[in-house]
């Protein structure tokens, strides 16, 4: 049985390796990390207030008032009167954020279908499975920042 410092070691490996992937990507079409997430939930989501979105990604208004400012001033957003709210406004896609949008999804299934393909259905099925199981354990410690506490118990 492997160790479980090994496994976690190329765990780790994983997500550095997805994330400088990413964020190199992301960096040749003029986004971060955090622009990028919100372009993905105001694809998930349509047209929304500031506060849907911050929501979403579990940070302050001002912290998405600053990312919407910054893909509105590269053109990816705009800010549209809320048709029933007038003391609102919703986010919403520009031609640029929509076509960045869908390539977005586009590459999400193409490294998706790259990840797995050839991959025994009961392998894939089993990593499913352990994955999902370690977002568990990661929930159940409060996610990210916890973790040092989970490790005590």
């Amino acid at each position: 049985m492997r160790e479980r410092t090994g496994t976690l070691s190329q765990l780790l490996e994983l997500v550095w390796a997805l994330g400088e992937d990413m964020s190199g990507a992301l960096a040749r079409d003029g986004l971060t990390v955090s622009r990028a997430h919100l372009l993905w939930e105001l694809a998930a989501r349509g047209p929304v207030t500031q506060r849907v979105l911050a929501d979403a990604m579990n940070v302050s208004a001002r912290t998405i008032t600053g990312l919407v400012d910054g893909l509105a001033q590269t053109g990816f957003v705009t800010r549209e009167p809320h048709p029933g709210d007038r003391r609102a406004t919703l986010v919403t896609f520009t031609a640029k954020g929509s076509a960045m949008a869908e390539s977005m999804v586009s590459g999400h299934a193409q490294l998706a279908e790259f990840l797995f393909a050839g991959m025994p259905r009961p392998v894939y099925e089993a990593f499913a499975a352990g994955l999902d199981h370690v977002m568990e354990r990661l929930a159940e410690a409060g996610a990210a920042g916890k973790t040092e506490e989970a490790r005590s118990r």
